[in-house]
C-alpha cells in the first residue's frame, strides 16, 4: 500500500471519528435522529465483537441491545478524551463479560467437585443469591490469587495468556489457580448443598 492510499485511509478514519464527535454533540442538544445514526454507524461493529468474544451467535442481539441502552445513557459523560469507538468497545466488552460472569460463574467450581456431595437440583434453593455469594467469596481472595482466577475462570484467557499479563511463568499461573479455587472451596463450604459441589 503506497503513502497516498494510507493518508487517504487516515482522513478517512478523521473524518469518521469528527462525525461521531459531532453526533454526540447533537445528541446531547436532544436529537434522538443524532442516536439512531450512531447505532447504525456502529451496530455491525458491537455484533462482531460480541461474537469474536462469546463464540456465538445466540446472545448477540440482546447484547448488542443492552450495549446501545447504556450508550444513550451515559452519552453526557463521554469526554471526547479518546474516541468513540474506544468508549464503544469497552461498554461492549464490559457488557460481554457481565454475561459471561453470569454464564461461567458455576464452572469455577467443577474442578473441585466431589461426587461425594452431589446433589439433585431439587435440593437447591432460591433464597441465595448465588451469583453475589461467588462473587463476594472471591473478592475475599489475595490479589495474587483473585486475579489470575478471575482472568481464567471469568474473562477465558488461556494460561498463557495470564502468564504474560502477569508477568510471570504458566506454572506459577496454574499454581495459583489451583490455591484459589482451593480456598473457594474452603470458604464455600457451608454453601456445598446450594452451589451443588
Amino acid at each position: 500500500m503506497n503513502d497516498n492510499s494510507n493518508n487517504e485511509i487516515k482522513d478517512l478514519k478523521a473524518q469518521s471519528e469528527e462525525e461521531d464527535y459531532a453526533l454526540i454533540r447533537a445528541f446531547n442538544d436532544g436529537s434522538d435522529q443524532a442516536y439512531s445514526r450512531l447505532v447504525f454507524k456502529h451496530k455491525d461493529k458491537v455484533r462482531n465483537l460480541v461474537y469474536l468474544t462469546l463464540g456465538d451467535t445466540e446472545f448477540i442481539d440482546d447484547i448488542s441491545q443492552d450495549v446501545f441502552i447504556s450508550v444513550f445513557h451515559k452519552m453526557k459523560d463521554f469526554r471526547f478524551e479518546s474516541k468513540f469507538t474506544t468508549w464503544l468497545y469497552r461498554i461492549t466488552v464490559n457488557k460481554c463479560r457481565d454475561y459471561l460472569r453470569k454464564k461461567k460463574v458455576r464452572s469455577i467450581f467443577v474442578p473441585i467437585k466431589n461426587s461425594e456431595y452431589n446433589h439433585s437440583s431439587s435440593m437447591r434453593t432460591d433464597s441465595i443469591d448465588i451469583p453475589a455469594l461467588v462473587r463476594r467469596t472471591i473478592e475475599k481472595l489475595p490479589e495474587k490469587l483473585k486475579e489470575p482466577l478471575v482472568l481464567r475462570d471469568i474473562d477465558g484467557f488461556s494460561y498463557k495468556e495470564i502468564a504474560e499479563k502477569l508477568g510471570c511463568e504458566v506454572g506459577t499461573v496454574k499454581s495459583r489457580i489451583f490455591r484459589a479455587r482451593e480456598s473457594l472451596k474452603i470458604i464455600l463450604e457451608p454453601y456445598r448443598k446450594e452451589l451443588n459441589l
